[in-house]
């Protein structure tokens, strides 16, 4: 994974940074493996808007990605690493033994050849799949369940991880990507190693349309908008305003929308930082 500028050749180029790409090795997805998306564009089943700023975008297959890792005890190789235009992270091609084909979210430093394994028999190598009850302490995890059996659901995003600290009883303790430590059952299933692409959060469109791409839309700052349409709305000139909130009248910027009573609080040791 790399970055590369560009010449300001025109006004577009002139901010723009990009990957180059050189851990791809096809652009030609598994057929086996996709399947078509359709696209709302923010509209519901009446036709009308429900979700702004949502629209165009170029047309994707969507990747079936294998978050579970249930096929285990049999040895995968790696076939080659791919761009998903579904999610931040490379996603990996595995060929297994018995001819099974499936993705994964490539970690940080598989390559093409290499074998990768899940299960009780797997070890502590980058892309192999284990139970928390069975990984080392101190290890960075990526890919995480939080039920057994209902595929990773933490730390798929593109560079990030978790670290198991310590297990107690049914229970590892693990420091999540947001900071916060909490427990999950040592039966769950994780992933070794970071998630690829760590650079992604340095990339620069360096244009308006590269957005539209995306199948985003222009999104309306709520200061610019009447009182009508939006509670920070109205005012002469520049004197709109007023305390950060949502169209909703939700506070924006440090307001508490977590549930006091929220079931999973029992599990949280440390809440993540402010």
């Amino acid at each position: 994974m790399g970055l590369k500028k560009f010449k300001p050749t025109t006004p577009g180029q002139r901010h723009k940074i990009n990957s180059t790409y050189k851990e791809v090795t096809t652009n030609i997805p598994e057929k086996s493996l996709v399947e078509g998306i359709s696209k709302s564009g923010g509209r519901n089943n009446d036709g009308r808007m429900t979700m702004r700023y949502i629209g165009g975008g170029h047309k994707q297959k969507y990747r079936i990605i294998d978050f579970k890792r249930d096929k285990q005890d049999i040895p995968a190789t790696v076939k080659t690493i791919e761009y998903d235009p579904n999610r931040t992270a490379r996603i990996a091609l595995l060929w297994y033994a018995d001819g099974e084909k499936r993705y994964i979210i490539a970690p940080e430093g598989l390559k093409v050849g290499d074998t990768v394994l899940s299960g009780k028999t797997a070890t502590p190598n980058v892309g192999h799949a284990m139970f928390l009850s069975d990984v080392p302490l101190g290890t960075v995890i990526h890919n995480i369940e939080l039920k057994p059996g209902k595929g990773g659901a933490i730390a798929r995003g593109a560079g990030t991880y978790a670290q198991l600290n310590a297990r107690d009883g049914r229970y590892a303790i693990i420091k999540m990507p947001s900071g916060e430590t909490r427990m999950i059952l040592t039966t769950c299933m994780a992933t070794i190693g970071s998630v690829s692409n760590s650079e992604h959060s340095l990339v620069v469109s360096g244009k308006a349309g590269r957005s539209r791409w995306l199948g985003r839309r222009p999104r309306v700052r709520g200061v610019v908008m009447n009182p009508v349409d939006h509670p920070m709305g109205g005012g002469e000139g520049r004197n709109s305003g007023g305390h950060p909130r949502s169209r909703n009248g939700v506070p924006a910027k440090g307001y508490k929308t977590r549930a006091k009573t929220k079931y999973s609080d029992k599990f949280i040791i440390d809440k993540r930082k402010k």
